[in-house]
């Protein structure tokens, strides 16, 4: 009995310290990578002070007004791909990292919409990037850009709102969600231990598989991930109710809106919904796409009928184009007012 029992706390005692091993240099290896990183991907724009942290923010292009993107949840500038630039071939664009994500420095500030909003605000002041702006939201980065057109009215010329976040649309699907009870997404702290560990860089197809789109894995991981973008992701998710409630029964006057709704249903059944509770939740977003439409007197509606969710992915010419005939649009409109200032 006691030969065994030695004998199985040598197993023991091996596994540990296999499994300690695997942590450490883990751990180390992250580390070494990480620090190399940073001296291959350098930031593609600049760092501009925000009021108290600094944001990358990117400029392409000449000529106003300035298209500002605003990426959704959990993504960064580097999401909208090859848009910057072809924007860019016809007016000013400005991509940029919310604070924490990529490159940008993690504020010290509540991620409320208000704060996010006023601190893209000062970073634009401070890149003496001018107004008048197009703001191009994506999902959650739809409602932070309804916000910024609300609070900043007269430095706004027009919205792009691409699948954006309906501000009911939590309110109409919490009791969904609470009946299917899907499988929730890590713990902010278990996607930093996981990162940390250097997880995602060794097995990144199986990590982020369901989370991160196989062509933007290398730049996730070698540019996006860190401890400060999984905080700040959470604490967006948690305070997005505010931006929500900041943004009800908004009306925008006659500022040029268009609406792009996606036109393929999600399939939320791979995260433990169901095919019923699926078809709710698709219900309540397409509503509130067109809901979007009352914010302006001046808004169209626009069908991605190839795109899911992704539609600056699925379809990045549709977001394009429908850009392009915004800025065609506002700069025919000053002409008239110019031309007709004149005939006066």
């Amino acid at each position: 009995m006691k030969q065994r029992r030695r004998t199985w706390t040598k197993v023991v005692l091996g596994i540990i310290s296999c499994l300690l091993l695997i942590v450490i240099s883990g751990f180390v290896y992250e580390g070494i990578a990480s620090k190399y990183d940073k001296s291959q991907y350098p930031p593609l724009g600049r760092m501009v002070d925000a009021g108290g942290y600094r944001l990358h923010i990117r400029k392409m292009g000449a000529g106003s007004p300035t298209i500002v993107l605003e990426s959704g949840s959990g993504e960064s500038s580097l999401s909208w791909r090859d848009i910057p630039e072809k924007l860019s071939s016809f007016a000013t664009v400005v991509s940029y990292d919310r604070a924490g994500y990529a490159w940008s420095e993690e504020a010290n500030t509540p991620r409320t919409g208000k704060n996010i909003v006023r601190e893209l605000h000062t970073a634009l002041k401070n890149a003496d990037i001018q107004p008048p702006y197009i703001l191009v939201g994506h999902s959650l980065g739809g409602m932070y850009s309804r916000l910024y057109a609300q609070t900043y009215r007269d430095e706004v010329a027009g919205l792009v709102l691409v699948d954006a976040r309906p501000e009911n649309d939590a309110r109409r699907t919490n009791k969904i969600y609470a009946k299917e009870r899907p499988k929730v997404t890590p713990s902010p702290l278990i996607s930093i231990v996981l990162e940390r560990l250097g997880a995602f860089r060794l097995f990144p197809n199986f990590m982020l598989n369901g989370r991160v789109e196989y062509r933007d894995r290398k730049s996730f991981v070698n540019i996006v991930a860190s401890p400060k973008y999984f905080r700040s992701v959470a604490e967006e998710g948690k305070l997005a109710s505010t931006t929500e409630d900041a943004i009800r029964g908004q009306h925008l006057g006659n500022l040029p809106v268009r609406v792009i709704a996606r036109g393929i249903q999600q399939d939320l059944t791979q995260f433990g919904i169901s095919k019923r509770g699926n078809d709710q939740i698709e219900q309540s977003w397409q509503m509130g796409q067109r809901e979007m439409l009352r914010i302006s007197t001046n808004s169209k509606f626009i069908i991605a009928k190839k795109s899911e969710h992704m539609i600056i992915h699925d379809q990045p010419e549709l977001v394009i184009q429908v850009v392009r005939e915004l800025v065609s649009n506002i700069h025919h409109y000053r002409s008239t007012i110019a031309k007709a200032n004149t005939d006066h």
